[in-house]
């Protein structure tokens, strides 16, 4: 079973088991969080498509990590005007891994 869920403007195919990093989400480690956001449901033998959401379904997941990702450099150029800008941004993170789909 696995299911489509929305977080952080990304939507991402999440089964039980799995470990993934989505944008930064409150809470401490080791926290059981809950997705209601889910936009597609698929079984062994049916698929439930949300209307934009699937009603009564929903994921739950353990927060694992938070962090930051590799730096991003930022460089700002104009020829021939002595311009430059240089700096960098590290997005930061929240790892979680999915325990349960539960279907509508």
């Amino acid at each position: 079973m696995y299911a489509v869920i929305q977080t952080g403007g990304k939507q991402y195919r999440v089964e039980p088991g799995q470990t993934l990093s989505v944008e930064k989400l409150p809470g401490e480690l080791g926290e059981n969080i809950e997705f209601g956001e889910v936009l597609l449901v698929a079984g062994e033998d049916s698929v439930s498509v949300g209307k934009p959401t699937v009603a009564g379904a929903k994921v739950t997941a353990e927060i694992v990590e938070h962090g930051k990702d590799k730096k991003v450099i930022v460089y700002k150029f104009q020829r021939r005007q002595n311009y430059r800008r240089r700096y960098g941004h590290r997005q930061a993170f929240t790892s979680i891994k999915i325990n349960e789909v539960v279907a509508p």
